[in-house]
């Protein structure tokens, strides 16, 4: 499903205009992309956790070349699922 059809199915479901499920996806997801970058975690119960979490850096080999190379430290994005959303898609 890309960002077009979630916005159908959003107006659909939830009776809105295709506009307003639009405006309110964008505004969900600005939402969480301020959050996480404040450091912040987004917990939906029964649906799940938006958090940052730190990789550190560390050395991987270029598939190509074969040759070493150094991965630096980065912050990352996790979703964990909730338990009902777990259980909903097994």
């Amino acid at each position: 499903m890309n960002k077009a059809e979630l916005v159908q199915s959003m107006a659909e479901k939830s009776g809105l205009s295709k506009t307003d499920a639009k405006k309110a996806l964008e505004a969900f997801i600005l939402s969480v992309e301020a959050s996480l970058q404040s450091g912040d975690k987004i917990s939906l119960v029964g649906f799940g956790t938006f958090s940052i979490i730190e990789k550190a850096a560390r050395t991987g080999i270029n598939p190509s070349t074969k040759k070493t190379i150094r991965i630096p430290a980065k912050r990352v994005v996790k979703f964990k699922a909730g338990k009902e959303l777990a259980e909903k898609v097994n």
